[in-house]
């Protein structure tokens, strides 16, 4: 048993397919799977429950996986923390994201000033990062819903109310504020299940007993309101999407619903050695938000 064959294993638990691990991990699947039979041999026991090409661990399988998750973790936590003490000024953070946009500013001010720290991004939704976060396949999170599970903390970085975009021209344009009520039969541009600006229209409308109807949903933030100037639809948007409209047609207008917000946090997992890289961007971040940088409610 070796330490190559355990990530090898714990890729294929949390995937349940042999492939998809191969490609993941960038090895040959029939390695892979010489690799977890010499393990299996090993330990005396199958691990899986094999069907056909289809796979499910079982249950030695899963009270291992346990036992491995803690061992890996706490290498990689040993590794951090002597590089740490090696004083070494560089490292690596990972970090997921809902959205990437928010993320622009702080790290323009952060790489220059961390020439050594390799930032490394990925966009997941929320569910994602929870599993990401235990997994220890990334450091921080920046989300705006709460990721779920008692050993994950977090920080508020920023709470602000969640507007409407219309296009010029559009029947509300000419309203400061709306109702939810005048939005019923309205089409609506969001992001994919999973991501919170539809959890939020999915909640907002479901309390108000109104169908939603999504035209389009996408994750890439740049061309909504393009999207919305073209008058395929309405979206709601942060208040931070302000900074990035640089249109002259679309028209932002007050939500008259206290929990039409959007709650930024980082969150991070709790008793895990979080390296000198990943908490000075927790940190960085946290200042960006909380000294004026960003908009504040």
């Amino acid at each position: 048993m070796d330490l190559l064959a355990l990530r090898y294993f714990q890729t294929v638990a949390r995937l349940e397919h042999v492939g998809r691990a191969a490609e993941e991990l960038r090895v040959a699947q029939p390695s892979l799977s010489r690799t977890l039979a010499r393990l299996e041999a090993d330990l005396g026991v199958p691990l899986f429950d094999r069907h056909g090409r289809r796979i499910r661990l079982n249950r030695f399988g899963a009270a291992f996986l346990r036992r491995v998750d803690r061992a890996l973790t706490e290498l990689d936590d040993g590794r951090r923390e002597l590089d740490d003490a090696a004083g070494l000024e560089r490292g690596t953070v990972t970090v997921a994201a809902e959205s990437l946009l928010v993320l622009t500013e702080p790290l323009r001010t952060f790489v220059p000033d961390h020439p050594l720290v390799d930032v490394r991004l990925s966009q997941a939704s929320a569910a994602r990062m929870a599993e990401q976060l235990r997994a220890g396949d990334v450091d921080l999170c920046v989300t705006s819903q709460p990721l779920s599970g008692n050993d994950i903390r977090s920080r508020v970085l920023l709470d602000e109310p969640v507007m409407l975009c219309v296009p010029a021209g559009h029947r509300l344009a000419g309203r400061g504020r709306v109702s939810l009520s005048e939005l019923a039969g309205e089409p609506f541009l969001a992001t994919r299940p999973g991501y919170w600006q539809r959890a939020l229209a999915e909640h907002l409308f479901a309390k108000a007993g109104l169908e939603l109807d999504i035209v389009c949903e996408g994750d890439e933030a740049a061309v909504l309101f393009q999207l919305i100037d073209a008058g395929l639809g309405i979206a709601f948007v942060p208040s931070l999407g302000l900074r990035a409209d640089t249109s002259t047609t679309v028209v932002w207008l007050a939500v008259d619903d206290p929990e039409c917000r959007r709650v930024l946090s980082v969150a991070w997992r709790e008793n895990t050695y979080l390296s000198l890289a990943a908490q000075r961007f927790r940190e960085h971040v946290s200042a960006h938000f909380h000294t004026g940088t960003g908009p504040r409610s």
